[in-house]
């Protein structure tokens, strides 16, 4: 086999195993999250995969230890509420009734553990003039 077969063998080789690997790792990241309500009805199709939901803390059941290594509480959609445990960094600003994304494996029992929790803090991005119309 002359050298310059065996020099585009290998370089298709390593294209399309790097093509490959690109492919894979896009595509766990396409999802950006689901709801709490879609991840409730999917549950069977997302068990013991990776997830991400989004939600508001419901009121009531956010419970905290208290070295603030881990938390457990409800996310509350529409209609359905899912219990989640998370084990790792919490934000500072984690309370009740504020919208979270949580990272982790759903189990087949329906709760979510969880080893990253972000809060969603709209709030930074509000105008503080409520009747702001920019320009003037």
């Amino acid at each position: 086999m002359r050298p310059s077969v065996k020099l585009a063998l290998g370089a298709g080789i390593v294209v399309g195993v790097t093509s490959y690997m690109a492919y894979v790792g896009a595509s766990a990241s396409w999802q950006y999250y689901v709801t709490a309500d879609e991840c409730v009805v999917r549950a069977e199709q997302l068990a013991d995969r990776p997830v991400r939901v989004s939600g508001p803390v419901a009121a009531g059941s956010l419970q905290v230890a208290a070295d603030r290594s881990r938390a457990s509480f409800d996310l509350q959609g529409a209609t359905n509420r899912l219990r989640v445990v998370c084990a790792g960094p919490l934000p500072d600003n984690l309370a009740e009734k504020i919208d979270v994304v949580v990272e982790g494996r759903l189990e087949a029992s329906g709760l979510l553990r969880a080893d990253k929790l972000l809060t969603r803090c709209a709030s930074k991005y509000e105008s503080r003039e409520p009747n702001a119309k920019g320009g003037s």
